[in-house]
């Protein structure tokens, strides 16, 4: 009842906010305007017409073209244009201060990092772990190297082995060297059957030269490393082949950590891992990521992630604890960094407040955005917001109780829609657009349908190879077949074009790729109704509940509905808004 009791106090504090904020809004009321100062020539409202975009209004020019963020047509700005879009709330200098709102710019982050905090363990390096076996059967006489975790160099003594088959190949030897005039090979045989015994030459030419049988023979290490496991003792008796000591080098070791499933997503390869270990308190190591278990532990749930480190002075030992810190470059093309404190959560949205720019009064527009990735204290934007906007970084709470008070959208209202301008008026070039121009404009059509078909599919990298076919049948195109005004609005919408295909292309997300694709799907329905397309029909298709409900059109050569905003999701969503038929 308690948490109940705070929940609702703070609700009630943030609407008496609201309340005072909307009191300076709306509570105030001008002095009289005299009749004379309406009175303006038609020129004049000529020369003082404002365009703006209907679904970014804070864009505002004295002339017509296209929107700078979607590209739409720009419209003609109306007089009540402000307080009929619910999605901008306007406020007084003297409410701003009330609700002490902050605001920010946001920039574009070159890199972005993730920290990721990860336990692990030294391990010994299993590439430089090795075995020193025995090459003869023996006896072994006396041992060299007595306990586990001793050093040892290479080349340097372990045992002493009485072995009678070495015996025996001395004395073939000595009988050999007697008739090596008459048969020299028969030396060269007896030779080498000792060499493949790991017999040193400088021995085998000591017992020629002396003459004189060796009882026991020393085994020497052919590796050097730490003793881990001793598996012999004085007087065992040992196969050819039979392991004596296993032996591992520590120079160089294996840093593994543990990663969670939920966190492999952001460590990659060459990623670098900060580490601590209690043993060396004092001490700060480095390491870069080498490998990642490609399979997860199903008790615990996570990977090992390893590193790989030079063992200086031998500092690290196999087996020690340590805690580090992977710094995660996160990969997305765009990143768009706002704080956490901007944000409004209302359980599957997110929203927040921008600041538009220009304005006589402060205007703050509603906005919902998706999230990526938590970097700190601030999240990854992925749609919603760009480059250069300033948003709201303190206050937004108090804003959205505002906007609710006066029924515009906000997070409680998210029913409230903007109310659609009337467009501007498609320009036609039909007359005098020649036929060679509208049949490489219908090639860049059917170019086209092969987005939508693998949109349609969900199929984010066909969607990107159809992308490119568009993009090189856009390039065909010889806009010299046209001239003045047409071949001026030629290279207006083949910019459009351009940009928002190269961005289908560039993006591994179909969703983002849709979004993409509308714009494209405007522009060129612009094109085919301002230059024609000879002996095509075309239908003109519309889905009501794209993207939020806003809805979207597409082209299409069929007049049976395959919405590409969906796909299988909702595949028959969407009607035909409008037959396009040219030529004859």
């Amino acid at each position: 009842m308690r948490n109940k009791s705070i929940i609702l106090l703070g609700f009630a504090a943030a609407l008496i906010g609201g309340i005072g904020i909307g009191y300076l809004l709306f509570g105030r009321t001008g002095g009289a305007i005299t009749t004379a100062e309406h009175q303006h020539t038609e020129t004049d409202l000529e020369a003082t017409t404002t365009y703006t975009c209907s679904m970014h209004p804070q864009i505002r020019q004295n002339e017509s073209g296209i929107c700078p963020i979607c590209e739409m047509d720009l419209i003609p700005l109306g007089s009540d244009s402000g307080s009929d879009n619910p999605l901008i709330l306007e406020m007084t200098d003297e409410a701003v201060q009330l609700a002490n709102i902050e605001t920010m710019i946001i920039g574009s982050e070159a890199r972005a990092e993730k920290t990721l905090t990860v336990a692990g363990k030294i391990q010994m390096d299993e590439r430089l772990s090795a075995s020193q076996v025995a090459h003869v059967p023996g006896r072994i006489e006396q041992l060299f190297v007595t306990f586990t975790g001793e050093q040892v160099r290479q080349g340097q003594r372990l045992a002493s082995l009485y072995s009678p088959q070495l015996i025996t190949a001395q004395h073939e030897l000595l009988e050999a060297k007697k008739f090596r005039d008459v048969d020299p090979e028969l030396l060269v045989a007896a030779r080498k059957k000792l060499e493949y015994w790991k017999i040193a030459p400088e021995q085998i030419k000591e017992i020629e030269s002396s003459e004189k049988i060796q009882e026991t023979f020393t085994i020497k290490t052919d590796v050097a490393g730490i003793v881990t496991n001793r598996r012999v003792a004085v007087g065992d008796h040992i196969k050819e082949g039979e392991v004596l000591f296993d032996l591992v080098n520590l120079n160089r070791l294996w840093v593994v950590f543990d990663a969670y499933e939920e966190d492999l997503a952001d460590i990659k390869v060459g990623d670098k891992i900060s580490f601590t270990t209690p043993a060396l308190p004092n001490q700060t190591f480095t390491t870069r990521i080498t490998f990642i278990d490609p399979v997860l532990d199903p008790a615990t749930r996570v990977a090992a992630v390893r590193g790989e480190i030079i063992n200086k002075n031998g500092l690290l030992k196999p087996e020690m604890y340590v805690r580090g810190t992977v710094l995660s470059r996160l990969t997305i093309q765009e990143q768009v960094l706002v704080p956490k404190t901007a944000i409004l959560w209302t359980g599957t949205r997110s929203v927040l407040y921008v600041k538009l720019p220009d304005t006589d009064i402060p205007s703050y527009e509603y906005r919902e955005i998706a999230l990526g990735e938590r970097v700190g204290d601030q999240y990854l934007v992925e749609s919603g917001v760009e480059v250069g906007e300033e948003i709201v970084t303190y206050g937004s709470f108090t804003i959205d109780a505002a906007a609710q008070l006066n029924n515009q959208q906000s997070m409680m209202n998210k029913a409230v829609r903007v109310k659609k301008e009337q467009t501007l008026e498609t320009p036609d070039y039909q007359a005098s657009t020649p036929v060679a121009f509208k049949e490489q404009l219908k090639s860049l059509v059917v170019a086209y349908l092969e987005v939508k078909d693998a949109l349609v599919a969900t199929d984010p990298s066909q969607t990107t190879i159809a992308a490119g076919a568009f993009q090189a049948q856009l390039s065909t195109i010889d806009p010299s077949l046209i001239d003045g005004d047409p071949q001026a609005y030629w290279f207006e919408q083949r910019k459009v074009l351009e940009k928002r295909n190269n961005n289908i292309r560039k993006a591994s997300d179909v969703e983002i790729q849709r979004a993409h694709f509308e714009h494209l799907s405007l522009s060129l329905i612009e094109l085919i109704k301002s230059f024609g397309i000879e002996g095509q029909v075309f239908y003109i298709q519309h889905c009501p509940m794209a993207f939020d409900n806003r809805g979207a059109d597409w082209l299409s050569a069929e007049e049976n509905v395959l919405n590409p905003y969906f796909g299988d999701v909702m595949l028959r969503c969407g009607f035909v808004k409008e037959e396009v038929f040219i030529g004859e």
